[in-house]
């Protein structure tokens, strides 16, 4: 029997602050819009087309909380994760729909500035290992930390 794979990854600049809140569980959820752009020039007319596209992206748990520290509208941002499609039925009984990407990741992509403020304090972290699924904030005046696009694995 083949096996299947649900696999997002998107690179995109976020849309709005990322929207928070908890579950009566407890549980921390973050809502991030995400606009990605396609560039290509029309072969017949010569001329420069662009597509944006808009997603959803939610974000669990501590990963959460780093999203909500640390991206702002209009940060360059990576996430990867897989797809998932809510089905839901408004007051009316209409039945609506709605595609999301569910973040396992998350890599801030801009160095300094563009919507994602470097952090205030300059003392050393508490947990020499980060925890999975959860990338370490970037350090101030790092060269290190800066991430190029050709870095990217893909």
């Amino acid at each position: 029997m083949a096996a299947s794979l649900n696999k997002a990854q998107i690179i995109g600049n976020i849309t709005r602050d990322p929207e928070v809140r908890q579950t009566p569980n407890g549980q921390t959820v973050a809502t991030i819009g995400v606009a990605t752009n396609r560039k290509w020039t029309n072969k017949q007319t010569n001329e420069k087309q662009e597509e944006v596209e808009f997603h959803n992206v939610v974000v669990w748990g501590k990963l959460a909380e780093i999203c909500q520290q640390y991206l702002k509208k209009g940060a360059k941002t990576y996430f990867d994760g897989r797809l998932k499609t809510r089905t839901w039925e408004d007051p009316d009984g209409k039945k609506n729909y709605r595609t999301e990407i569910i973040a396992e990741n998350m890599i801030m992509l801009d160095s300094r500035g563009g919507g994602a403020p470097a952090p205030q304090s300059s003392a050393p972290a508490q947990n020499a290992a980060p925890a999975q699924n959860s990338p370490t904030p970037p350090a101030q005046n790092s060269a290190e930390e800066e991430v190029k696009i050709d870095d990217l694995p893909f």
